[in-house]
């Protein structure tokens, strides 16, 4: 298992239980995979732009973050705000 700090604790569970052999194909395969590719295209289309003005120390930082995890800061920053939106990040108040 590399790059294990990558995954969270679900993730981490599904992967085990895949490299344990015990998930098994669903007999609909081929329709369900053509569903869950249609929610996540509908998910993670790009129709909206969203101008931001942010200190310049804000974006390094972002910028930065993004760099060790290999994506662009844009596509980064969009990540983040689609997490805080569904729920997935929270904020440290």
């Amino acid at each position: 298992m590399n790059n294990v700090a990558k995954y969270d604790e679900e993730e981490l569970e599904i992967l085990q239980a895949w490299e344990a052999g015990k998930l098994k194909p669903v007999a609909d395969m081929k329709e369900q995979t053509n569903a869950h590719r249609a929610a996540a295209t509908a998910t993670f289309k790009k129709d909206q732009r969203l101008n931001i003005r942010i200190s310049s120390r804000d974006l390094k930082s972002l910028q930065a973050r993004a760099l060790e995890e290999g994506v662009p800061y844009q596509t980064f920053a969009a990540s983040l705000l689609h997490k805080f939106v569904s729920g997935h990040l929270v904020s440290q108040r």
